[in-house]
């Protein structure tokens, strides 16, 4: 099971996300939700920091990944980090075995 967090402010802007574990959904190396999962946190962690060049704290590791925009840059990575919001909640829709999503006030 992968477990979501969406690190969120006071006002319910997205300041980030933590994920962990693995969806289970099958074979290593075959598990295409976590593929889908992995693959769209990644686009967000690169585009926020490589791209849209924000000051962000990131860390990735097997089956775990923390990503938390500063605060001056919120307004810049708001879109992105809600379009990862709904492509994970419909992902959690279509496979509630494998996904869950949460939010964290921070």
């Amino acid at each position: 099971m992968t477990r979501v967090d969406f690190l969120v402010t006071e006002d319910g802007a997205i300041r980030g996300f933590r994920l962990s574990g693995h969806s289970g959904a099958g074979v290593s190396g075959e598990d295409i939700v976590c593929a889908a999962i992995s693959s769209a946190a990644f686009l967000t962690a690169n585009t926020i920091t490589e791209v849209i060049r924000a000051q962000a704290v990131v860390e990735a590791e097997e089956g775990y990944m923390y990503l938390s925009v500063s605060k001056k840059d919120l307004g810049r990575c708001a879109d992105l980090l809600n379009g990862l919001k709904l492509h994970l909640l419909s992902l959690e829709e279509q496979y509630p075995e494998n996904l869950n999503v949460f939010y964290l006030e921070v």
